[in-house]
């Protein structure tokens, strides 16, 4: 089936900030009705994208590595991974708490990076996909961004505020590494331009 015309194609850009459709016939460097500068595409969108991504990678490997809490039990405890705090979270009776560190920890950040991962692969090796699908998997990564500072901030409730039963929480230094790599990964997101997943498309 051959491929749509897109709006490039037919001589219109749209404006990022108020989605005005500006005509390129006698390319406008700004925007008409907000003067914001008009781009095709977002510049150097995959550059950033994969600088982003990579300090991401960079920086999953010590927040791992590291302690991210100190789960200490009537005076007597051990620095825990993201992994061992789990586990001692799940041991203490706070299962529901351990299930939330799981989630918001391992499964988001991992597969916010791979899906992330896998949108910049797309679109620097132009592979026919469902352009369509893929952009809602954009879409899915970009909303959960807005939640990845659960972990930290359920962290810093459970320093300030679980101290019962013998139990004290501390934060580790792999906290802060955890959450330089959710700022990233928002930032990686808000720069991936979803709309280079359509530009190479033959069956749309």
């Amino acid at each position: 089936m051959q491929a749509k015309a897109n709006a490039l194609s037919q001589g219109f850009i749209r404006c990022h900030d108020c989605g005005y459709l500006v005509k390129t016939v006698n390319q406008p460097s700004s925007c008409p009705r907000c003067d914001s500068p008009l781009h095709a595409r977002h510049p150097h969108s995959l550059q950033r994208t994969t600088a982003l991504l990579l300090s991401s990678f960079l920086l999953y490997i010590p927040a791992n590595i590291f302690p991210i809490m100190i789960v200490n039990q009537f005076g007597v405890g051990e620095p825990n991974t993201i992994a061992g705090g789990i586990v001692e979270l799940i041991d203490s009776g706070m299962i529901p708490i351990g299930l939330l560190v799981l989630v918001a920890s391992i499964l988001v950040p991992s597969s916010k990076l791979i899906g992330i991962s896998l949108l910049l692969l797309c679109a620097h090796f132009r592979w026919q996909v469902n352009a369509r699908r893929w952009t809602t998997m954009y879409r899915v990564i970009a909303f959960v961004g807005r939640w990845s500072m659960l972990d930290i901030f359920m962290i810093s409730i459970l320093v300030d505020l679980v101290n019962f039963n013998g139990v004290q929480i501390i934060a580790g230094p792999a906290a802060t590494a955890f959450a330089a790599v959710v700022i990233l990964t928002m930032f990686a997101a808000e720069n991936f331009d979803p709309r280079l997943l359509w530009d190479n498309q033959q069956n749309l």
